[in-house]
């Protein structure tokens, strides 16, 4: 059967198949999330916050509140300069205003909008291939009470 498969498949194509054991790792990692917080390499942030895939660097992003954006925070990451940008809008999928994010358009940069677990999870997909790929997270406290640990 084995030199069925070959004939059929050039070896280096087999090899571009093989199956992962285990998951990349890379410091910005998103290890959780819940209500108020998201985990960072395994430390819960409880602020809004930017991470970047490609660089491994983590800053805050100060807003707390889908309504105190504005264009400013977009040209922020536009300044980062990557792929893509996975934007977590909060507890709620919301679509940024297209003022704010002119700056991006521009740039050629693409955006993403998912709620916040969504883009957490998108994140590390993405980063974890290597893609040159922005979240900018927004860790609303409404409703921090609840701990649902995901």
């Amino acid at each position: 059967m084995e030199h069925i498969r070959h004939r059929f498949l050039p070896y280096k194509a087999i090899d571009r198949f093989r199956m992962k054991f285990q998951p990349d790792v890379f410091g910005t990692a998103i290890t959780g999330y819940g209500p108020g917080w998201i985990a960072v390499a395994g430390e819960r942030v409880h602020h809004s916050l930017i991470l970047d895939g490609t660089t491994g660097e983590q800053q805050d992003w100060r807003v707390d509140r889908f309504d105190a954006l504005d264009a400013a925070h977009f040209e922020r990451l536009a300044a980062l300069k990557p792929e893509l940008v996975i934007f977590g809008s909060g507890n709620a999928l919301r679509f940024p205003r297209p003022p704010w994010i002119r700056a991006l358009v521009e740039a050629r940069i693409g955006i993403e909008t998912m709620d916040t677990a969504a883009a957490c999870r998108t994140y590390n997909i993405l980063a974890g291939e290597g893609r040159r790929v922005v979240a900018a997270i927004l860790v609303e406290q409404g409703n921090a009470d609840a701990d649902g640990v995901k």
